[in-house]
C-alpha cells in the first residue's frame, strides 16, 4: 500500500487538512531520483494529444514544445513534451508494468521545489479502459494561483509534478488492485492527463473528492500545461522460465554463452532507433537494465556487463526498432 504517512491524525472525513510528503530531498519524502538503481526500464513508447495553452481562449494555439519522443527513455530534466490545458500522453513499455512491493512506476516532470505543474495519472491493462489513481489537492481554491506562483508539496497526493525535475512522483499499483477490468500484474499503458489549474466554473480538474485543483494558470506559452519527462518502472513484468520454443520476432544470438564478466548481443535490424536490454533471473526479476542509442540500421554489437551476478541461468530481453528477443544466457 502506499507508503505516506499523515503528518497529523484527522478524523474520518477531514481529507481537506491532510498532510501528505513533502519536497524532494525533506525527510519523509517519496521523491525517487532518475538514477535510482530502483528503475529497471523507461517508457518506449508515447502518444500524445495536446491541449490549448489557454483553455479559456481557444484562438491561443495549442502547446508545442517538444516531441513525443521527448518522454522515451530515462528521465533528463530538460527534454520534455509539454501537454497544454487537459492534454493528455498515453506511454507503453517493453514489458508490462507489475504490481510489486512498494512503488510500482514513477512519472517526472520538470518543475522545481514549489512551482509545480500538475497531472492525473491513469493505468490500463487492455489498451481501452483506464483507471485513475485517487488524486488529492488540498490547495485552497479561494484564489487563483497564478502562472509563476508556488504550491506547497505536503497537500498534494497522487499527483504527477508533485516533485521537482530529476525526482519523479511514484504510485503504487495496490491502491488499485481491487478494481474491477485491471489486472495490476500487467499494466501496458500508463496515462499522463494534464490538470487543468484554472479554478473557473466550466475549465476546472477536480480531484477524488470533488475539489478543483488549482495549479499555476494561466500558462499560455508554447511550453504551457503539464511538462513530461519519462515513466519509469520499478517492476516489471518479465518470463519466468526459458522459452526457447517461443517464435523470435528479432533475430538475436549471445555470445559467450555460457559466459563470465561480460556476454556480447548480436543482432540485425533494419531501422535506427534505441536498443534496450534487460537481464532477469529465472523468477524474472530484474538484475540488469540498460539502454544503447543505435544510431544507424544494420548488425549491431551490444555488450551486457555481467559483474558479480551468481552463476546461474538467466532470460535476456531485447527489444531493439524492429522487435523483440528473448534468448537464454548461462553465467558462470
Amino acid at each position: 500500500m502506499k507508503r505516506i504517512l499523515p503528518l497529523v491524525m484527522f478524523l474520518p472525513g477531514m481529507h481537506a487538512s491532510a498532510q501528505f510528503a513533502p519536497p524532494a530531498g525533506e525527510p519523509g519524502s517519496t521523491a525517487m531520483h532518475a538514477d535510482s538503481s530502483a528503475f529497471v526500464a523507461w517508457a518506449t513508447g508515447c502518444t500524445v494529444q495536446r491541449g490549448p495553452i489557454d483553455i479559456s481562449n481557444p484562438a491561443g494555439g495549442m502547446a508545442s514544445v517538444g516531441e513525443e519522443a521527448s518522454a522515451l527513455g530515462p528521465a533528463n530534466g530538460t527534454g520534455v513534451v509539454s501537454l497544454g490545458d487537459g492534454g493528455t500522453a498515453t506511454l507503453t513499455f517493453a514489458a508490462p508494468i507489475t504490481n510489486g512491493p512498494g512503488w510500482d512506476f514513477a512519472v517526472f516532470e520538470n518543475g522545481s521545489n514549489t512551482f509545480l505543474e500538475l497531472a492525473f495519472v491513469e493505468v490500463s491493462s487492455n489498451g481501452t479502459d483506464f483507471h485513475r489513481f485517487p488524486a488529492t489537492s488540498n490547495t485552497q481554491t479561494a484564489v487563483q494561483v497564478g502562472a509563476f506562483s508556488e504550491l506547497d508539496a505536503t497537500l498534494l497526493n497522487d499527483l504527477a509534478g508533485k516533485y521537482r525535475a530529476q525526482y519523479g512522483t511514484p504510485f503504487d499499483l495496490d491502491e488499485l488492485a481491487s478494481l474491477a477490468g485491471l489486472d495490476v500484474a500487467a499494466i501496458t499503458h500508463v496515462r499522463v492527463v494534464d490538470v487543468v489549474g484554472c479554478i473557473q466554473e466550466g475549465y476546472a480538474s477536480v480531484d477524488q473528492w470533488g475539489n478543483k485543483v488549482n495549479d499555476p494558470w494561466s500558462t499560455p506559452f508554447a511550453s504551457g500545461g503539464f511538462d513530461l519527462d519519462a515513466v519509469g518502472v520499478v517492476h516489471q513484468q518479465l518470463p519466468t522460465g526459458i522459452l526457447a520454443a517461443a517464435p523470435l520476432a528479432l533475430q538475436a544470438v549471445v555470445f559467450p554463452n555460457p559466459a563470465s564478466g561480460l556476454a556480447q548481443v548480436r543482432f540485425t535490424n533494419t531501422s535506427t532507433g534505441p536498443v534496450r536490454i534487460v537481464l532477469a533471473d529465472m523468477l524474472g526479476v530484474a538484475v540488469r537494465s540498460v539502454e544503447y542509442a543505435v544510431a544507424v540500421a544494420g548488425e549491431q554489437q551490444c555488450p551486457v556487463h555481467l559483474g558479480a551476478l551468481p552463476a546461474g541461468a538467466y532470460v535476456l530481453l531485447l527489444t531493439a526498432p524492429d522487435g523483440h528477443a528473448r534468448l537464454q544466457l548461462i553465467v558462470q
